[in-house]
């Protein structure tokens, strides 16, 4: 099959399109011929070597949509034919850049019709970080405030989404140029970054939930703005100094890592069809055009997700 692999870490030149070995699915596995494949900053940041360890060569990739070819021993969900989207094995290599995937059937749930392959694809890693850490971590109840940080971005397009669902008042950051977009996903209040601070904007408003997709100095200032007993989600390790403040205050703030889960990914379906959750595409790119796929994520200009389209044979 082909996939596309990386022998080393490096910029984005190292992807290379090759022929490789077609995986077999084991006992409780489904193969699945991936027809998209959703890219996420983990991909390019451990391409790049400062994500999550690697070894190499290594294919990349996570988010899988695409089409049950076989199934392995034990497999009662899925037949062959059943079309699928999913989120394996996270953080151990699901090889999503390929033209097949083998992987636990149960990391996956059925593709809605009113998906496309490329929006399926688009939704899981980003969607599941969203829905656990505000859901599962967050306790996010209806009429409660929210910040969202990088709400243009991938996971945070779909942040406000989940959070506007539960009811809650959304505050969104996000450059001006973006502000249309994600007021028109349900928030109620958008700050622009770039010439606002936002602790000074809520000085006097503050939030119940802070959801933080950047980290670093974003944590402690994150804290400025949360009331006491509030939570702050981040999907990168919290800092030493925002980490003592947070236990002084009674606020609950620290690192959460998505994990595969069938049932938020149903729970995620049921809002798709009930038109309360929309994965916005920003581009698709060919499998053989990975590397410029992740030129276009490193910008971090995207306004929702990158996808590789892929085409088995």
């Amino acid at each position: 099959m082909r996939a596309v692999v990386a022998e080393h870490t490096g910029g984005p030149e190292v992807l290379e399109l090759r022929e490789v070995d077609r995986p077999k699915p084991g006992m409780t596995e489904v193969l699945v011929r991936v027809r998209a494949a959703g890219i996420n900053p983990t991909d390019w940041k451990s391409r790049a070597g400062t994500g999550f360890p690697k070894q190499f060569p290594a294919i990349f990739g996570y988010d899988v949509a695409g089409v049950v070819e076989e199934v392995g021993f034990g497999v009662t969900l899925y037949r062959p034919g059943d079309e699928v989207f999913g989120m394996p094995l996270f953080p151990r290599p699901a090889n999503a850049y390929a033209e097949y995937v083998a992987a636990p059937a149960r990391h996956f749930v059925p593709k809605p019709a009113s998906l496309s392959f490329e929006e399926a694809a688009g939704l899981p890693l980003a969607a599941l970080t969203a829905w656990q850490g505000l859901v599962d971590t967050g306790k996010l109840e209806a009429g409660q405030r929210v910040l969202i940080h990088a709400a243009a971005g991938g996971v945070g397009h779909l942040a406000v989404q989940i959070a506007k669902s539960r009811g809650a008042y959304v505050i969104g950051t996000a450059s001006a140029a973006k502000h249309d977009f994600v007021r028109a996903l349900g928030a109620d209040e958008l700050i622009d970054y770039r010439n606002s601070d936002f602790t000074e904007v809520l000085r006097d408003r503050p939030v119940d939930v802070v959801f933080d997709p950047i980290a670093g100095e974003y944590s402690s200032r994150s804290l400025q703005v949360l009331k006491d007993g509030g939570v702050l989600v981040s999907i990168l390790p919290v800092n030493e100094a925002a980490t003592k403040e947070a236990e002084q205050r009674d606020i609950a703030a620290g690192f959460t890592l998505v994990e595969p889960d069938r049932l938020a990914l149903t729970a995620l379906v049921d809002l798709i069809e009930r038109g309360e959750l929309k994965v916005e595409i920003d581009s698709v790119f060919p499998l053989e055009q990975a590397a410029d796929a992740h030129r276009r994520g490193e910008t971090n200009r995207a306004s929702g997700k990158i996808v590789l389209r892929v085409d088995g044979d």
